[in-house]
């Protein structure tokens, strides 16, 4: 993937597994997290180790990655060697335009849409221009691929949720092998299409920072929105094991803030983009973690006659809060940006949660994708059995219905 990889294909042995699920969720630039659990994974697998998780379902920024490994799916070290190259030399400017004029433009209109209807001028889409991740996409992922891995075997199926602005529902385009259908459920289905670079946008369009993009007869913004089993793509898709990797640490690991005054802007913003990205994920676990207490109560052979069947998941949630973080390489971000954060309070530690979004930059990706390396070594043993990499077998979790 991109400059300086050799193209080589390193796929050895078929998946082991072929029911394992990798789950990504959202959150802008948090996603780098995700690309140290998978550089983990690579250093656990043996050399000649083919995909160890033929099922792939990203959402939001988890979406990019998530596509990513699904075009390398035939090449998983390569791909992740990629992945990190790319996150590990990322700049806002390769994400959306930080130029001055254009930042100052575009939020004078966006304001006068927004409380003066707009006087007469065509109203902006977003705040945030972010054609330069369309182009830094196009020139990275070839979509061709991942049909091809699915016929090759390396890969089962892949999917990206995004959420419809007309219709409110929650969908996952997929492509996958000719056994999986369409499925529709309540408020949120998938279908089967060819993805492209456009579901990839739209699946990362933060409502009023990034443009929503049409797809078919419907715009389309982040996959995070409404989406209220994050885990239920996986399942729809033949999973039979779900690895979560989510953006956002457990609540249980850090004390309630006290704040002294009233919350700022960014505080209320960050507290609305949390709910968006992060909350479903963690709702969900906990929902399947609850099921499985309730479940195992009941006898086997009444499980079946119900249709339970056993999940077994496996969760790494960062272990540091990311927006203090975000806090240290907030120096980072572009003057543009900063100027316009400042007023708002983002660059405090109290509203640094919109900055942990936003700041697409070489030290703080560089720290997460850290962050996320040395978290999923702390759980190598149970990543290890959970990729059926040694003797032993994780507990079995149980879902009700996906």
């Amino acid at each position: 993937m991109g400059d300086g990889v050799t193209d080589t294909n390193d796929a050895g042995s078929r998946p082991a597994r072929p029911g394992t699920a990798l789950v990504l969720s959202g959150g802008g630039a948090r996603a780098a997290y995700q690309v140290g659990v998978l550089k983990a994974i690579v250093e656990m697998l043996p050399r000649q180790a083919g995909n160890p998780v033929p099922i792939i379902c990203g959402t939001s920024a988890g979406a990019i990655n998530a596509a990513a490994m699904a075009c390398y799916a035939s090449r998983f070290r390569l791909g992740v060697h990629g992945l990190e190259m790319v996150w590990r030399g990322f700049r806002s400017e390769q994400v959306y335009r930080t130029a001055f004029p254009g930042l100052v433009a575009r939020g004078a209109r966006w304001l006068s849409a927004l409380f003066l209807g707009g006087l007469g001028a065509r109203r902006p889409v977003s705040l945030l221009d972010n054609a330069p991740l369309q182009q830094l996409l196009e020139r990275l992922l070839r979509f061709d691929r991942i049909e091809h891995a699915i016929a090759q075997g390396d890969l089962h199926a892949v999917s990206v949720t995004c959420s419809g602005y007309s219709s409110g529902e929650s969908v996952s385009f997929f492509e996958a092998a000719r056994d999986i259908r369409n499925w529709r459920r309540s408020r949120r289905l998938g279908l089967r299409t060819r993805l492209s670079v456009r579901h990839l946008l739209a699946s990362a369009a933060i409502p009023a920072v990034f443009p929503a993009v049409r797809l078919g007869h419907e715009y389309f913004g982040d996959g995070s929105l409404r989406q209220l089993a994050p885990l239920s793509p996986a399942l729809h898709l033949g999973a039979e094991r779900i690895l979560a990797v989510g953006v956002s640490g457990d609540a249980e690991l850090y004390e309630r803030a006290r704040t002294p005054g009233y919350p700022s802007v960014a505080q209320v913003a960050g507290h609305l983009l949390n709910a968006a990205f992060l909350d479903g994920l963690e709702i969900d676990l906990e929902r399947l973690e609850r099921v499985n207490r309730t479940v195992a109560l009941i006898p086997p052979e009444r499980r079946a006659e119900a249709g339970l069947r056993h999940i077994d998941v496996l969760k790494i949630l960062p272990s540091e809060p990311l927006d203090q973080i975000a806090v240290r390489y907030a120096h980072e971000l572009p003057r543009s940006m900063r100027f316009f954060l400042r007023g708002s309070g983002a660059a405090d530690s109290a509203g640094a949660t919109v900055l942990s979004y936003l700041l697409f930059e070489t030290g703080y990706c560089g720290a997460l994708i850290d962050l996320g390396y040395h978290d999923a070594l702390r759980q190598r043993e149970a990543l290890m059995r959970f990729l059926g990499l040694e003797a032993g077998q994780p507990e079995p979790a149980v879902l009700a219905e996906a």
